[in-house]
């Protein structure tokens, strides 16, 4: 099947959305629950797997292509926009948090991108959605984030989405980044990927950082995300109360209710 060569424009700052444009027979696909708005000539598709012309053989190939999706912790089921209609039609599809979305043309990557496992937002139709297994059995055990990671495949557009503010770094041959692994977004297969330990474990104890780090060793192009999803979910989880009630943490006055100084006052229990 012939990728589907689609038109787009990235809308948003820091909550950003992509619209696609349909010619007429045209498809996208999308990842479950990412879809924002589409016009009425659009018509929807749930499928096994991705979709794609790669999953062939029947049902073992569709098989095959949605257990590589559920290995990633993705969905069994892709959606499918596609163009019904006899003049061009929109669909929208959202990021699920802050940060950035990023459109790859595969085609200019060599036909295949790694990503992390979910980085993946839509693509056009034609696409292939697989797993990357990192060869060191120690990035499965020690890497966290790093080890089960998407790879896409084609010379259609995808689209990538990563938190906070995105930087992309051309790494010469030979030349290398440690970076914290949850902060990895995105990397062409030329560059190697390995974990580095820190080597001191006071730093892992006290420095707030992990024991290992990503070890990228160019050549090839790399994507990274000053925000991880983790990240921003463990402060907002550490943040959150616990046991029920508000936590006003910033406020003197929050802290003088808390305590029941103030809500016994405001509250006329003053004797």
């Amino acid at each position: 099947m012939a990728m589907d060569v689609v038109d787009y424009e990235i809308k948003g700052a820091e909550m950003q959305f992509v619209e696609v444009e349909l010619d007429p027979g045209e498809a996208a696909i999308g990842e479950a629950g990412s879809m924002m708005f589409m016009d009425a000539g659009i018509g929807m598709d749930t499928v096994f797997g991705d979709g794609s012309a790669s999953q062939g053989g029947g049902l073992f190939g569709k098989l095959l292509g949605a257990g590589k999706r559920l290995v990633t912790g993705e969905s069994l089921f892709t959606t499918v926009y596609s163009n019904n209609a006899s003049s061009k039609q929109r669909v929208a599809f959202a990021a699920p948090y802050p940060g950035k979305i990023l459109p790859m043309d595969l085609r200019t990557l060599g036909g295949t991108l790694i990503c992390q496992k979910d980085a993946f937002l839509c693509a056009a139709r034609g696409v292939s959605l697989g797993i990357a297994f990192q060869r060191k059995l120690g990035v499965g055990f020690f890497g966290g984030e790093g080890f089960i990671m998407q790879k896409l495949e084609g010379d259609g557009l995808a689209f990538v989405h990563a938190g906070g503010t995105v930087v992309k770094r051309e790494l010469q041959p030979g030349q290398t980044l440690l970076v914290d692994t949850g902060c990895v977004v995105a990397y062409t297969p030329s560059v190697d990927f390995e974990i580095q330990y820190v080597g001191k474990i006071k730093t892992a104890l006290f420095g707030g950082e992990g024991l290992f780090f990503a070890k990228l060793t160019g050549p090839g192009t790399i994507w990274l995300q000053s925000l991880p999803f983790s990240r921003l979910a463990s402060r907002i989880f550490a943040a959150a109360p616990q046991r029920g009630g508000s936590r006003e943490e910033g406020s003197v006055l929050g802290g003088l209710a808390g305590g029941g100084l103030l809500g016994g006052i405001l509250g006329g229990d003053d004797e």
